[in-house]
């Protein structure tokens, strides 16, 4: 029998972490899958659900939580920043840590892939393998904007990201991270286990980037799987990439 539940996990500010864990009654041990979303998606988006459905027919442990901002969490998509996501991440993990479950597998999809990927660089122990879906290693970076939108992005100190699934308003303190966050520290210390999907029709982040993090990355076990005719949101291949991910996790977390 399936059980899944609704879970609240409280931020450092108080406000309110939402999303869902499911588990296999008895198969407690089980690995555990969590589910990392882009900018402005949700936890029960389409690759989530997918992911969900192969831990169900695995007996494995699955969550997935909106981050601060998105959703049915709190907080704002004005208050994003990449530690607040970080924060987040590690809130969920805990949780999920907290319920007897068995090695912790992470699935970051987006804003999602660069944030587990933090986090799997700053706690190793605590992961056992990850896959990305088009990560956005560059997040912080917003290279899609011209020198004239940068500088007015800085100027007024907010930004309306506008596109065919996001509609929002972001502080430029977000980008201000990068300081923070610099590309080269996490690829000296990324070395946990990694599958990464990425389509080579993607428009938003290029594969481009994907393969570099493979070439560069200090992981000795990283496997790349390029979609000839995939996008951004890889939608389409979303079960195939959930169970090529949990065959992985179960190869690589015992």
């Amino acid at each position: 029998m399936r059980l899944r539940e609704k879970i609240e996990i409280a931020a450092p500010d108080g406000q309110i972490i939402r999303g869902i864990f499911s588990l296999t009654e008895g198969a407690e041990k089980a690995p555990a899958v969590i589910f990392a979303h882009g900018f402005g998606s949700t936890h029960n988006g389409e690759k989530s659900v997918a992911l969900e459905a192969e831990c169900e027919r695995r007996d494995w442990a699955f969550a997935a939580c909106d981050f601060r901002g998105h959703g049915e969490s709190g907080g704002t998509m004005l208050e994003l920043r990449g530690s607040r996501l970080i924060a987040d991440l590690d809130k969920i993990v805990s949780e999920v840590e907290s319920r007897n479950v068995g090695p912790i597998c992470l699935v970051g999809s987006s804003m999602g892939g660069w944030t587990a990927a933090w986090f799997a660089a700053r706690e190793p122990a605590r992961v056992a393998a990850c896959a990305f879906i088009a990560p956005a290693f560059h997040f912080l970076e917003f290279r899609s904007l011209s020198k004239a939108e940068r500088k007015e992005f800085q100027r007024a100190g907010r930004y309306h990201y506008h596109s065919e699934f996001v509609d929002a308003e972001i502080s430029y303190e977000l980008p201000v991270e990068m300081e923070k966050y610099h590309l080269e520290e996490m690829l000296r210390h990324f070395r946990t286990p990694l599958l990464i999907f990425h389509g080579m029709r993607d428009d938003i982040v290029p594969y481009a980037d994907s393969v570099d993090f493979t070439a560069r990355s200090a992981a000795q076990e990283v496997e790349l799987h390029l979609f000839k005719t995939g996008d951004h949101r890889l939608n389409q291949q979303r079960e195939e990439m959930a169970r090529l991910a949990c065959n992985f996790f179960a190869a690589k977390s015992g």
